[in-house]
C-alpha cells in the first residue's frame, strides 16, 4: 500500500486573511432592513401587504386616511356583496379600531369570493403590522396573521375524484 499525504485543498492561511479582512456588523440587522411605518410614509408612499388563500391572491396598500376602502377600483359592499365577506375583510381593522384611520386599496384576483375576501384579510392584516407596529399583538392574538393552508385536495388516478371513487359492481 501506498502512503497518502493528507494536503487541505484549501490554503489556511488564505482563510484567515479573508475572514479577517471583512468587517463583522455590531448591533441588530433587522434594524437597517425595517421597513417604514405610516408615520414615516411620505405623500403617495404606502404599506404594502401580500395575502393568500386558496387559489386567491390579494395585494392590499394602506395609507392614513379618511377610511376610504376600495377592492379592485370599487367599493367593498359592492365587491362582497354576503355580509360575511365584508366582516372577513374588515376584521383586521375592527380588531385594530384601525376603521377610520386608514385608506385601503386592495387588488384581488384568482379564486372565487370567499378565497378573495380570506387572503384580503390576511394581506390588511400584514399591512396593518407594517404600518403600525403596535398592532402586532392584537392581529397575532385574534389570528389574523396565520395563513389558512387548506388547499383543494388533488384527484388522485383510479378514482373519479379526490376521495370518490368509480362505482363497484360485485358481480
Amino acid at each position: 500500500m501506498s502512503e497518502q499525504q493528507n494536503t487541505p485543498l484549501i490554503d489556511p492561511t488564505k482563510v484567515e486573511g479573508i475572514l479577517k479582512a471583512t468587517p463583522v456588523k455590531v448591533g441588530s440587522q433587522a434594524e437597517e432592513k425595517r421597513k417604514p411605518t405610516a408615520a414615516e410614509l411620505g405623500p403617495g408612499q404606502f404599506c404594502w401587504g401580500i395575502g393568500r388563500r386558496k387559489s386567491a391572491l390579494a395585494r392590499v396598500r394602506i395609507k392614513p386616511g379618511k377610511g376610504i376602502i376600495l377592492v379592485n377600483g370599487s367599493k367593498v359592499e359592492k365587491y362582497f356583496p354576503d355580509l360575511q365577506d365584508q366582516e372577513d375583510v374588515l376584521s383586521p381593522l375592527k380588531c385594530t379600531d384601525c376603521l377610520t384611520r386608514y385608506d385601503v386599496y386592495l387588488k384581488v384576483s384568482g379564486g372565487g369570493v370567499g378565497g378573495q375576501a380570506g387572503a384580503a384579510r390576511l394581506g390588511l392584516a400584514r399591512a396593518l403590522c407594517i404600518a403600525d407596529p403596535d398592532c402586532f399583538p392584537k392581529l397575532r392574538d385574534g389570528g389574523f396573521l396565520t395563513r389558512d393552508g387548506r388547499m383543494k385536495e388533488r384527484k388522485k388516478y383510479g378514482q373519479k375524484g379526490a376521495r370518490k371513487r368509480f362505482q363497484f359492481s360485485k358481480r
